[in-house]
């Protein structure tokens, strides 16, 4: 790899870019794969699903942090419309991030809790389940207003 490429994964900027889609398109594919358990009654797919809902509801931490990292290079190359998409897209994360930490930890919770008590698997995945769906709501929004920082198009 060229150095020109390595200096950027050295600004919090461009690993947020790259990083800021885990808890987006991974948390969903992760809420499908417990979905899928949850429909086949498969108790293995089941406790994957959970894990990967952990896991990548997890993932928003390093996300928020890097995120936080770069604000103040972005506002500063921003225009007056992207410096007010990127303080309303740093209200909103910092709003529900909580939701995906708690999504996450119920998430790995529960792995412990259908390990001790098997028959309460299925209602611990469906509440994780509406966990990521909700999570995966708010993260749109998220997403939208970070998306119109520096994207003209994606401005309404």
């Amino acid at each position: 790899m060229n150095p020109r490429n390595m200096k950027l994964f050295q600004q919090p900027e461009y690993i947020h870019v790259l990083l800021n889609h885990l808890p987006l398109t991974g948390l969903a594919v992760a809420a499908l794969v417990l979905l899928a358990g949850m429909l086949l009654r498969r108790h293995a797919v089941m406790l994957l699903g959970l894990a990967l809902v952990g896991l990548l509801s997890a993932s928003a931490l390093p996300v928020v942090k890097t995120g936080e990292k770069g604000y103040d290079r972005v506002l500063a190359m921003s225009d007056a419309e992207g410096r007010e998409a990127l303080e309303h897209h740093a209200r909103l994360a910092k709003t529900w991030v909580k939701l995906y930490y708690v999504t996450s930890g119920i998430a790995l919770l529960g792995i412990g809790a259908a390990w001790r008590w098997p028959r309460t698997l299925m209602t611990i995945s469906l509440a994780v389940f509406f966990l990521a769906l909700i999570s995966l709501w708010q993260g749109k929004e998220i997403a939208e207003k970070g998306g119109e920082i520096r994207h003209r198009e994606f401005r309404p």
